[in-house]
């Protein structure tokens, strides 16, 4: 019974948290935690303790990990460009598109929120419709909102 039980009959009985007709199944889903906290990055199902991922997208050990996506800096720069400075490729579809966020204007780099925060926390350095520079960063707390604060 690998350890995780005991046998009886020639069957096991397994320990809690242990399953499987070997007892070699663990019902534990610590190893399935992603860093935001959901089980498989909520892209899979933890099964005898391993993701499954079933976005074919995803892979890694808890599904966080996505060759062909877009990071989340280029995935929002469009619409945090429409919204904190009116232009981009957005602008006219600002309002329909792009209020998914809550925007937190600051006025320097240093105002801008620091890792070892507890939301996951992206820092962000795009270049605008005119090729200058802009910096934002890009987080989701733990209710699933999302929280951009950028510089002016």
């Amino acid at each position: 019974c690998t350890g995780n039980g005991i046998c009886k009959c020639r069957v096991c009985e397994c320990f809690p948290n242990f399953t499987g007709s070997a007892c070699d199944c663990s019902l534990d889903t610590t190893p399935c935690m992603a860093s935001n906290g959901q089980i498989c990055n909520g892209r899979g199902t933890c099964e005898c303790g391993t993701c499954n991922c079933t976005d074919p997208k995803f892979q890694g050990p808890t599904c966080e990990m996505c060759q062909t996506c877009l990071g989340v800096c280029a995935e929002h720069k469009d619409c945090v460009q429409c919204r904190a400075f009116e232009k981009g490729e957005k602008k006219e579809t600002c309002s329909q598109e792009c209020m998914h966020f809550n925007m937190t204007r600051v006025e320097s780099r240093d105002k801008l929120p620091q890792p070892g925060q507890p939301d996951p926390l992206s820092h962000c350095k795009e270049k605008d419709v005119d090729d200058c520079w802009f910096y934002f960063t890009y987080s989701v707390n733990s209710n699933g909102e999302a929280n951009v604060h950028v510089v002016e």
